[in-house]
């Protein structure tokens, strides 16, 4: 007689099976509508290619990368300093999809055509949800293009390279690359934020290059080709190429103390280096470092918008996917009040962050021929960036409650996610930064001031709590005393009116009166899920749901 009977201890019941692979792109609504808003969807194809890509095998290829992190080499088996970073193979594929489907470079490959930072940032953005890691790379080496062309020598011998699309991990000199990567380091342990007060130095050579000796305290992606560094001369603080191989195949004097072992972003490296004398090349004037890295900053500051806004995205799709299949109390998931008013918060929350980051974008593009853009670009750079990074986290660890113990597990990808969630926030300047540079531009800068109000006034009359928000912002700016000990209040206020703005102007009515009346009328809590009963959720939870 059988005894398995005996060991049968249940059947596994009502268990959600896990997301599908997925066309990233035409299963999002939300982002297909705002790319064409914006003037990109000449790129629809493109962009359907790669997201059918991120949302199939790519998605393997990120939990691969997570869970082998990079492996420092300092020296080879006879003692040889090496510097190399190991990463596994499901890294280099990640980067070799994304340079072919160019993230790194289509906006400046397609400069000719209206709408290709929009593209870019699309691009990113599906990219993004397969996995964060290789971002860093690309969207500095994106945002190094304004900054190379300022010496036209580099930019001769760089600028085919960096917008090259056959990824090449070779430590061989540029002139052999297919293609190539750039980093930035710009941070030292006595500074941080204050970059002036980076001791690291140049000395110029005979041959019109620099040696740099001193440290920098974060070295982003330690494997590029080349980084950007900032180091001071006689004459103040510069901006520097500083490439990995020299010519002749020699490594350049960058010594990697460590990687960082970092909360998140575990596929990408980055580390400590110190510089022993390492050859450079300057970019711009000198004691002008400052105000040349800049250019690039900006830049990545839009990412880091887009990135926050893929994870959200990605986090919403795994709720919406999971709830609809999962029972609770006789029904699924998708149909108890109480979770449809969190998934419709979310999902508004959801399509407001990809709004703002893609009109962002819009703003770059067409900043170098409309001076309202210029203006604009200046501003939302810095409001977006802090407004959507700051909403990340508790985005996604919503997300994580709506699957319960399941969401906190790593075979999951939401810890991957929320770990990912704090980065954006603090790159490329934490919270003050951006606030403080909010109230530079609007200081020194009064078309920045008009331009905000116009986008604003564009939907006057549209909504009455916009147009007491828009009415407040005029008054809280006019007020200087403790403007800047206010800052954090008056920036999030002004991302959220323009959030409002943008949606009158192009999502639904039901998507804009419901964000208008939550986040600007008081009709909402502090916590997601607290919408209230006039809220269309059968709606906002239709919009967002996944096409797969």
């Amino acid at each position: 007689m059988s005894v398995k009977a005996d060991f049968l201890t249940h059947e596994v019941l009502n268990q959600p099976q896990p997301v599908p692979a997925c066309n990233l792109w035409s299963s999002d609504q939300v982002l297909q509508e705002c790319v064409q808003r914006e003037g990109g969807s000449w790129a629809a194809e493109h962009l359907s290619w790669h997201g059918d890509i991120c949302g199939g095998p790519l998605m393997e290829q990120g939990e691969l990368a997570n869970a082998h992190k990079p492996v420092l080499h300092s020296f080879d088996r006879y003692g040889r300093r090496i510097d190399s970073v190991e990463f596994h193979p499901a890294y280099h594929e990640l980067m070799r999809h994304s340079m072919a489907a160019q993230v790194q470079s289509f906006s400046w490959n397609h400069a000719d055509k209206e709408g290709a930072h929009v593209v870019r940032a699309a691009l990113a953005y599906l990219s993004g949800q397969a996995e964060a890691g290789t971002g860093c790379p690309l969207t500095m080496t994106h945002a190094a293009v304004p900054v190379l062309r300022r010496n036209p020598v580099l930019t001769q011998i760089w600028l085919p390279k960096v917008l090259g699309t056959e990824y090449d991990s070779r430590s061989v000199p540029v002139q052999s690359k297919s293609a190539c990567t750039i980093g930035m380091g710009m941070t030292e342990k006595q500074g941080g934020t204050d970059v002036r007060a980076n001791t690291t130095r140049a000395i110029a050579q005979a041959d019109g290059s620099y040696e740099i000796v001193g440290h920098k305290f974060f070295f982003s992606a330690p494997m590029c080709d080349a980084h950007l560094v900032l180091a001071q001369t006689e004459t103040g603080l510069s901006c520097f190429l500083l490439p990995r191989i020299l010519a002749d195949g020699s490594l350049n004097a960058v010594r990697i103390q460590r990687l960082k072992d970092k909360l998140g972003d575990w596929s990408n490296a980055s580390s400590e280096v110190e510089f022993q004398g390492a050859s450079a090349w300057l970019i711009g004037d000198e004691g002008r470092g400052v105000a040349t890295i800049l250019e690039m900053v900006a830049l990545t500051r839009l990412d880091c918008a887009v990135g926050s806004a893929a994870g959200m995205r990605q986090a919403l799709v795994q709720v919406l996917h999971h709830t609809r299949q999962r029972s609770v109390f006789g029904k699924p998931l998708l149909e108890q009040p109480l979770m449809r008013n969190v998934l419709a918060d979310l999902a508004l929350e959801s399509e407001a962050a990809t709004t703002l980051a893609m009109r962002i974008a819009r703003a770059v593009d067409r900043a170098p021929h409309d001076e309202h853009e210029t203006a604009l670009a200046r501003l939302v750079t810095a409001v977006g960036k802090y407004w959507i990074c700051k909403r990340a986290p508790v985005f996604v660890n919503e997300a994580q409650e709506c699957l319960g113990g399941i969401g906190y597990v790593e075979e999951n990808i939401l810890p991957r996610l929320y770990r990912q969630a704090p980065l954006n926030s603090i790159w490329e300047g934490s919270g003050n930064v951006q606030c403080l540079d909010v109230l530079r531009a609007l200081r020194r800068e009064p078309e920045v001031r008009d331009a905000l109000f116009a986008e604003l006034y564009r939907v006057h009359g549209q909504s009455p709590a916009l147009d007491r928000e828009t009415q407040w912002l005029d008054q809280a700016l006019g007020d200087v005393a403790g403007l800047e000990l206010r800052s954090r209040y008056i920036v999030e206020r002004m991302a959220l009116a323009l959030q409002a703005a943008l949606l009158l102007q192009g999502a639904p009515d039901f998507v804009a009166a419901a964000f208008c009346h939550s986040r600007l009328g008081g009709a909402h809590g502090m916590a997601f899920g607290t919408l209230d009963a006039s809220a269309p959720l059968d709606e906002l939870i239709e919009r967002a749901m996944p096409q797969f």
